[in-house]
């Protein structure tokens, strides 16, 4: 049980004076240090600690009016300490490390400036891979205020041209909302409130078998709701609320995430979570934060208002019981929440709950195969499955269930339902299932782990055990990877003449274990390839001093169980 009083809070008024309230920071930031990175009017697409796929959101997305190339400016003095490309996550992407204690990184960019594309350059040939991390020291290369540092684009796992801007604390590597620095998108709009739930939790850790109702709320004006049915809700034992709201800003369609939800009860807050900043690390614990399980059923994001026991989030500034209400009076109590953005503007809902003993919500009880405990590490064996769990991977006891299930059609091993899909999992566990006597020797090398839904989660064969690392739980069983990923050349063929074009386009893909690695060589030395994962689409764009007349071109592309493609093929120039 936890009751967290944040004493130091800093409440700061920013934003329009309609509809708006104290902001709550732990400290100040400079609001006139850094400019806007972009020459556009600053438009959001998505928000600081927007509520992700396992994750929060990191930093503030800029729309670039659907396309890419647009000048992109460091947005204060400093210089560039890191420069990075990813197959997936932020593409090409820069940090730069300023004097102020902050480092700001720039996400999905389409090409960086001459001088830092020539020192990533160097290292992707000096290492032989397109991916490359490099590291440079303060003198290499400066930046001032404004400088251009490369272009807007769409690369990694980007969906769509935009900028991704972070404000990182340089020290401790956390994320800071990029608004709270003045970097702010037009705003007075107050939050959007969707809906609630109430949580009649009882004694038992929360589950997708947690009774819930879920109640319609009405809007008034000025941010101001009610519920559609406002009638005094009967709670009995322990109880949780939860709360669906979204933001939005001026001239944006997109729904983005809120700075801060306030919880009240009879006045006095019980619950506050601030999304001022938060560790990487920690950032999977989003999957604590919302009801999970109605997530994977219904894909909507419900916040919870109470606080799973092993929850690591330092976003709560305020809770008293975890947030979680025992009422023993029969008087009628008011509660309220309190929805903020980030420029202040506020939405408020009020509703009343009383204790009832005549309510008694319906529980189904799932005692479960084993207790598996948050702070400790947990095992358990079967004549076919392994698994270990290390300590604080899960966020509340489990009542852990398994069972064997049919053996699929291209398995190698019965289904193993390891829990199930509805409780999530902090870190990885080690997953270990045995093969059965169909899979041949030769096939060893080959074999992985593939969820029910035909997904790799990876794996080797070892000691009789198929063995990988799962990051949740699920259906699982044995199969194997033998076909070699594909390679479709898109503008070249055996002896074209490809003077007139810059580059050679193909396509490549893999059906189950994912590729691991690509490697081209144009009359036997090694040239750079580069790649656009979301599409599929691997290019080489010829060097200006190529010489004229006939070259050779090879493409190796391998997999993560070593099947190899080659594709050759003789072109003119």
């Amino acid at each position: 049980m936890r009751f967290i009083q944040l004493f130091t809070l800093l409440i700061v008024a920013v934003g329009p004076a309609h509809a708006q309230g104290p902001v709550s920071q732990s400290r100040s930031y400079p609001r006139d240090y850094f400019r806007q990175p972009l020459d556009l009017p600053p438009q959001a697409s998505g928000t600081f600690a927007e509520l992700r796929s396992n994750h929060f959101h990191g930093g503030s997305d800029y729309r670039t009016q659907q396309r890419i190339g647009h000048p992109l400016h460091a947005i204060g003095d400093g210089y560039i300490s890191r420069a990075r490309v990813q197959l997936g996550g932020g593409g090409n992407a820069l940090y730069i490390t300023h004097p102020n204690g902050y480092t700001s990184v720039y996400m999905h960019m389409h090409v960086f400036n001459e001088r830092i594309a020539a020192a990533v350059r160097e290292q992707q040939y000096r290492e032989q891979r397109f991916d490359v991390d490099v590291r440079l020291e303060p003198k290499i290369i400066p930046v001032k205020k404004g400088d251009i540092i490369g272009q807007t684009g769409n690369s990694g796992s980007s969906q769509g041209p935009h900028l991704h801007l972070e404000i990182r604390d340089t020290e401790s590597e956390e994320p800071i909302n990029p608004q709270l620095f003045g970097l702010e998108f037009p705003d007075n709009i107050p939050p959007a409130i969707q809906g609630i739930t109430v949580y009649d939790l009882g004694d038992e850790s929360f589950s997708e078998h947690t009774p819930r109702r879920h109640l319609q709320v009405s809007a008034g004006n000025s941010g101001q709701y009610a519920l559609a049915q406002n009638t005094v809700i009967p709670i009995n034992g322990r109880t949780g609320i939860g709360i669906v709201t979204s933001d939005k800003h001026n001239g944006s369609p997109f729904s983005n995430g809120v700075y801060s939800i306030e919880l009240l009860l009879d006045g006095k807050p019980i619950y506050h979570a601030v999304f001022e900043r938060f560790g990487f690390t920690d950032s999977r614990a989003l999957n604590s934060h919302i009801d999970y399980p109605y997530y994977i059923l219904k894909r909507t994001r419900i916040q919870k208002s109470f606080v799973d026991p092993n929850n690591p989030l330092e976003i709560y500034k305020q809770l008293v019981n975890d947030g979680v209400l025992v009422l023993t009076d029969n008087e009628v109590h008011q509660l309220m929440y309190r929805v903020r953005d980030v420029r202040g503007n506020t939405s408020t809902l009020g509703f009343s709950v009383q204790h009832n003993t005549a309510y008694q919500p319906e529980r189904k009880r799932t005692p479960g195969t084993v207790i598996f405990n948050y702070d400790k590490e947990n095992r358990y064996t079967s004549d076919h499955l392994q698994i270990t769990v290390p300590e604080n991977s899960l966020y509340d006891q489990l009542h852990f269930s398994y069972a064997q299930g049919t053996k699929p059609a291209k398995g190698y091993s019965l289904m193993q339902h390891v829990h199930n899909r509805m409780i999530p999992v902090h870190r990885g566990y080690q997953l270990a299932i045995k093969p059965d006597e169909t899979l041949p020797v030769h096939l060893y090398g080959k074999a992985l782990i593939v969820d029910s839904r035909g997904n790799s989660q990876g794996g080797r064969y070892e000691d009789g055990w198929v063995r990988t690392t799962a990051y949740s739980f699920g259906s699982f069983y044995v199969g194997v990877d033998t076909i070699a990923p594909t390679i479709r050349p898109q503008n070249i063929s055996e002896g074209k003449n490809m003077a007139t074009l810059s580059r050679m386009n193909l396509l490549i893909g893999d059906d189950l274990s994912g590729i691991q690695q690509f490697n081209g060589y144009l009359d036997d030395q090694w040239v750079l390839m580069e790649y656009d994962p979301k599409a599929g689409v691997l290019w080489h764009v010829f060097e200006p001093g190529l010489s004229k007349g006939k070259h050779h071109f090879r493409l190796e592309v391998v997999d993560w169980k070593d099947n190899k493609q080659v594709y050759e093929v003789n072109f003119l120039r």
